[in-house]
């Protein structure tokens, strides 16, 4: 594992591999890169000849928390493509499942000279899920600063791991603003409003229309109410280059990755993630072509 500081906030990151086409994946939720399945596709598509960055987005696992920007995901894409640049890793093929395929999408939309291509997985989307994920992610957070200030907040369960893995986050807690806090959340919250434009929240449509470079998106199973087949489907839809194809597991995937999460070595979301480095090799050295 290391470490560096990309716009004053520390950042952890790995890169698995020494040569080939650089890549990079980004996990969903506040999930790190040690969650089972990231770190082993990683190795996967090293094993075929590439450079793989995995990271832990700021708000996850060992990085800084930060508290910025005109939501989560935009700053977490925005530090992504600080990372990249940094790491001499540019153009990367960026990659992501769940809330990763959404930081994926909107570093490619926001700093298109990082991406050479894009590789997204259960997109999040529907008006259950998209107003579920505000609650999720700001909800709790809003209220205990609300009610209890920034110690009310770090007192949480929610941020209990990037607590853990760095006790920097705990001063940085405390150190902001609560009423600013509460405005962050308030903002981040309203971004996942399935209203207007936007199909993936952050990026307008029309934006994402003008998005040509190559996208291989897989679509959702149809049981997946997080990540609706009909939201993998109109995303491809509206990327000019992408190729719809389906996933290498089953329809219930996602239900199954949940209802496993807490148990033993092997299991969580992710864990079948593994599975896709063939698919994405294939695609990679058929529309890409050599490095």
């Amino acid at each position: 594992m290391a470490e560096t500081r990309v716009s004053g906030r520390s950042v952890s990151y790995e890169v698995v591999g020494d040569q080939g086409r650089p890549w990079v994946i980004t996990p969903g939720g506040r999930f790190s890169k040690d969650s089972p399945g990231v770190r082993e596709l990683a190795v996967a598509l090293a094993e075929r000849g590439n450079r793989v960055l995995i990271w832990d987005r700021p708000n996850c696992g060992a990085s800084d928390v930060r508290f910025t920007g005109p939501s989560e995901s935009a700053m977490q894409a925005d530090v992504l493509a600080g990372l990249l640049r940094q790491l001499d890793l540019a153009p990367a093929v960026i990659a992501g499942g769940s809330g990763g395929s959404r930081v994926s999408l909107l570093a490619a939309a926001r700093h298109r000279d990082v991406t050479a291509g894009l590789a997204l997985w259960w997109i999040s989307g529907g008006v259950y899920g998209l107003m579920a994920l505000g609650v999720h992610y700001c909800g709790g957070s809003l209220k205990a600063a609300w009610n209890g200030g920034m110690e009310a907040v770090a007192a949480l369960p929610e941020w209990r791991e990037v607590l853990e893995r760095n006790p920097r986050n705990r001063e940085l807690f405390l150190a902001h603003d609560c009423a600013e806090f509460v405005a962050t959340m308030e903002r981040w919250m309203a971004a996942y409003c399935p209203c207007g434009d936007e199909l993936v929240p952050g990026l307008p449509d029309a934006l994402a229309r003008e998005l040509d470079l190559p996208a291989l998106v897989f679509r959702s199973g149809t049981t997946d109410f997080n990540h609706t087949r009909a939201t993998s489907e109109q995303v491809a839809a509206l990327l000019p280059n992408a190729r719809l194809v389906e996933p290498p597991w089953g329809d219930n995937e996602w239900h199954e990755r949940s209802a496993a999460r807490p148990g033993g070595v092997g299991e969580g979301l992710f864990a079948g993630w593994p599975k896709l480095a063939p698919v994405l090799q294939d695609w990679g050295g058929d529309v890409l072509g050599p490095v």
